[in-house]
Formats: structure tokens, sequence, C-alpha cells
């Protein structure tokens, strides 16, 4: 499964939210999310299972339970695949902030050459 499919469930994606504020337990994030999206607990497990598996999260035991981790591994390599679409964006995004900046520019510049006309008309 590729890391969009794992991240186009909602559900998954609230699990992450949920982990990147902390290490939760496998019972604290079914009752969070199992109450949210009145999902079972069995059906949590199962979504933290393809998260674990899909290595967006670390899993480790303490005593009798499961804690899960974020791990950032996956995030990362979406980021640096999405910074190619990023740096596409943002050069048009600047283009279009100099044009807007133009655009006040000459408008401030019309309202001050027509102030100034005003005022000679004014003391004529």
């Amino acid at each position: 499964m590729g890391a969009f499919d794992i991240l186009g469930d909602p559900v998954r994606r609230r699990i992450l939210e949920h982990l990147a504020r902390g290490e939760k337990s496998s019972g604290e994030i079914a009752a969070l999310v199992g109450e949210e999206f009145a999902i079972s607990q069995p059906a949590v497990s199962q979504h933290l299972r393809v998260l674990r598996e899909s290595g967006f999260a670390t899993v480790r035991p303490d005593g009798t339970r499961r804690l899960y981790a974020l791990d950032p591994g996956p995030l990362d390599e979406i980021d640096d695949w999405s910074a190619q679409l990023r740096r596409f964006w943002e050069n048009r995004l600047d283009a279009l902030g100099t044009e807007l900046a133009r655009g006040a520019r000459a408008a401030r510049d019309r309202t001050h050459n027509n102030g100034s006309t005003d005022d000679t008309r004014r003391s004529s």
C-alpha cells in the first residue's frame, strides 16, 4: 500500500494526528478514534496494524500495554516528494505576489498623482 493510500483514510490520518502529540497506548487510541468515528476496537486495531506495517507508526510493549508512536520517516518521504510540487507553485505564487505589488504601487501612484492635481487645482 502506498503512502497516499495509507493517508487517504481519515481514521488513519486521525490516529497519526494523535500520535504526533506523543506516544499513546492502543487502548487510548481505540477510545479516542473509536468514539470519534463510531468504529470498534478491532477496527481501530486493524488501522494501527496498517500504520505499523507501512512504517508510519512504531509499537513497543510496556507491560501488558502496547504503546504506539509516530515514525516520521514515511512523512519525510512524502514531504520530499511534495517539495517538488511546492517549488512549482512557489515560483508562480512569487510571480503573483510581484504582480499584486506592482498593481498596488500603480494604484498608490495614481491616487497620489490625482491628489496632487486636486491640491494644485484648489490652490489656483
